[in-house]
Formats: structure tokens, sequence, C-alpha cells
């Protein structure tokens, strides 16, 4: 994952160079075809997902519930709360991701506390519709 590339993500904006450069360190960078789900309701949950570019899908009990885009994450809940998917994620164009697995991205949320902070306040909003 190229850290310069992050600057450009909300998400990580407000980082330090250093905290970023760690991030992408940590982080892979993936393609991702139309039509590939990237999560899947009630599986266990190791990755955290940012798009970089393309659209995703979400839905929760068989309903669309959320379209997802650059700049969109997800993943966040099942790592940090219910160890499960909440809702199916599908790519519905061609996109590009970073993804991170749940070891790396715990240490991000003990070491990185800003970053924690944004990524508990969309837990809770998702959560609580």
């Amino acid at each position: 994952m190229d850290a310069a590339r992050l600057r450009t993500v909300p998400l990580f904006a407000g980082l330090s160079e250093h905290d970023r450069e760690r991030i992408a360190q940590w982080a892979d960078e993936i393609e991702v075809p139309a039509g590939k789900q990237l999560a899947g309701e009630g599986e266990l949950a190791y990755e955290f997902f940012v798009i970089l570019d393309g659209a995703a899908e979400v839905t929760h009990d068989g309903e669309r519930v959320a379209e997802l885009g650059p700049n969109d994450f997800f993943g966040e809940i099942g790592l940090l709360e219910t160890e499960r998917r909440t809702a199916t994620v599908t790519a519905t164009t061609p996109l590009t991701a970073l993804v991170m697995f749940g070891p790396n991205f715990r240490h991000v949320e003990r070491e990185m506390p800003e970053l924690a902070t944004k990524i508990r306040a969309a837990i809770g909003e998702r959560i609580s519709r």
C-alpha cells in the first residue's frame, strides 16, 4: 500500500505521515471485480476495508440498506464488536480497496486513538440504525 495515497482518504488524512506509513505497512491494496462478495452476513469477521475507487452494495437480511463508494469503510463492527459480519457487502462495480486484517486493525485502534475515535463513532451510528 502506498502511504501517499492515504493522504487523500478522509479517514487517514488527519494522521501524521509516520502513522500513515504504518497504516500502509499493515494494509494491502486489492482489486475486486464487480459481483464479488467482500463480506457475508453472519460470517466471521477477519478484515477491515476502505473503498478507494468503485462501489459496493450493503444488504442486511436480503434487503439493500446502503451503497458504498470511495472513502467509505466497512468491517469494523465485526472486528471490534460482534466477531461476525452484520451485513453482506458486494462490489457493484470493479473496485479498489484497502484491506487490513484483524490483528493489524487492532494495532491501529490501540496505537492511533484519534483514528479509533472516528471508527468508534461510525460504529455507534451504524448500530443505531
